[in-house]
């Protein structure tokens, strides 16, 4: 279960489902902003919540890992002082560093093996969706560390919803292939316009089920209907922010 709660009086988004005595993580908010992008006036703002932010983590913040995402399914093991572009997932088991991506109406997935203390933070927008980055997040964490995928637990943070993403049936054709099994809950079809509204929170809920993995808390915050708390690509027409998933293990 997702519930609000406050840094230095300022929103931040956390799950239940993750032990807090084991791992650190949060979903910033407008309020906890870290990634202005080109909005010019949060810089100074955004510096000042990074810096809190990692004294949260008992951390430096020059050891908040942020990799360049470009929509892939490129996905590296997290290392201090090392650059990461093009990548789309991060993964850890070093507890002196925390992972840091960005959002903004793209499904953010975090990922926690308990039993082997490793954890991933995976950028899913519809590409790596149809990439099936979350649960490839998994299958690298297996082969990397042992990782069993029913060990896992999955946080699946704020995203865009159903009734406010519309794709075409080509996208949509790309994210239906990626399950196995057929579902009717992550999609309605548009008779008039012949184009498909898609969750891809449920999407991606959907391909690490099938990979083996129960426990999973899927938020239930649209960034397009809640403006006032996210920041949102395609409400605000692309100038925008970005919200961020963050883990540290402890």
């Amino acid at each position: 279960m997702f519930e609000l709660e406050y840094l230095n009086n300022k929103k931040i988004l956390l799950s239940d489902y993750l032990d807090k005595s084991k791992v650190k993580h949060l979903f910033t908010t407008r309020e906890t902003v870290v990634t202005p992008k080109d909005v010019v006036n949060l810089k100074e703002i955004s510096k000042k919540n990074l810096e809190e932010i990692a004294k949260y983590l008992s951390i430096e913040p020059q050891n908040i890992i942020i990799p360049e995402q470009t929509h892939s399914a490129n996905i590296r093991i997290a290392k201090k002082n090392t650059e990461y572009p093009d990548t789309d997932a991060l993964v850890t088991d070093s507890k002196d560093i925390a992972i840091l991506l960005n959002f903004a109406d793209c499904t953010p997935v975090i990922l926690y093996d308990e039993i082997n203390n490793v954890g991933a933070v995976a950028h899913a927008g519809w590409k790596g969706t149809a990439q099936s980055i979350a649960a490839k997040t998994v299958i690298f964490m297996q082969k990397n560390y042992g990782t069993n995928p029913g060990d896992v637990t999955a946080v699946i943070g704020p995203a865009i919803s159903l009734n406010n993403y519309q794709v075409d049936r080509n996208v949509f054709d790309k994210l239906k292939c990626t399950l196995n099994n057929q579902y009717n809950d992550f999609y309605t079809e548009d008779k008039a316009t012949g184009k498909f509204n898609v969750d891809l929170k449920t999407i991606n809920q959907h391909q690490l089920e099938e990979l083996g993995i129960s426990r999973i808390d899927k938020c239930k915050y649209c960034t397009y209907d809640s403006i006032d708390v996210f920041f949102s690509y395609r409400r605000e027409a692309g100038k925008t922010a970005r919200h961020s998933a963050i883990l540290k293990l402890i």
